[in-house]
């Protein structure tokens, strides 16, 4: 049995674009992603480790816990051994409150790689590798969330070039979701149930070949 560690935001818990209402597991891309590779034959479980409003290496000022970092090292040693690690963050990074660009958020991924890399996992086990996955773009923010987002779309400009310099740097995989898919029209930010689904569909390819290259 293999397990899959995804390490995510709000995209990944699967909120429902402009509610607190959550899509289930079926829906939401992990889960499409687990069952597409179980119906593949290949024995995986997918971890998610999704925390609504996470940033990369910063906090929230109003809601506390939100720091990336913060116990990730300890995330890896819990669930080892891990055959493959996605980071899914950056969106938070963007929000009103902070004033964080593209190059920010690519040097907060930076540092949460090097956690995992150094993760205190039981001698033998494996380090896993690391699949790093560019959000789409916040587009224009809607709704009730509009507030908290406002101005975020020019601040994550250039976000995949960016997370490919690190991915370069640092010798790890990269898979850009926004070349597949696009934010919610309702919020701005999320992914509507049949975006969760496309992204499933694509992310099961990619860490087909990451964890059971041919």
């Amino acid at each position: 049995m293999k397990q899959v560690l995804v390490y995510g935001d709000s995209l990944s818990w699967g909120i429902v674009p402009d509610t607190r209402q959550r899509h289930p597991f079926e829906v939401r891309w992990p889960g499409r992603m687990e069952r597409l590779l179980v119906g593949r034959g290949r024995a995986v479980r997918v971890i998610e480790d999704c925390l609504n409003g996470r940033r990369t290496v910063w906090e929230d000022p109003f809601k506390p816990g939100r720091c990336g970092l913060d116990g990730l090292a300890q995330r890896i040693e819990v669930n080892s051994p891990l055959a493959l690690v996605i980071l899914a963050l950056g969106t938070n990074d963007f929000q009103s409150m902070h004033p964080h660009n593209a190059w920010h958020a690519a040097q907060g991924v930076a540092t949460l790689i090097t956690a995992v890399r150094q993760a205190p996992v039981e001698p033998g086990m494996p380090m896993p590798p690391v699949l790093l996955m560019v959000p789409p773009p916040i587009t224009t923010p809607r709704g009730t969330i509009a507030p908290k987002f406002d101005g975020g779309a020019p601040k994550c400009a250039g976000l995949a070039e960016a997370y490919r310099a690190v991915a370069d740097e640092l010798g790890c995989a990269l898979f850009d979701a926004g070349s597949v898919v696009s934010a919610s029209e309702t919020d701005g930010v999320h992914l509507d149930a049949e975006t969760h689904l496309a992204l499933g569909d694509a992310l099961a390819d990619v860490v087909e070949s990451l964890v059971w290259p041919q």
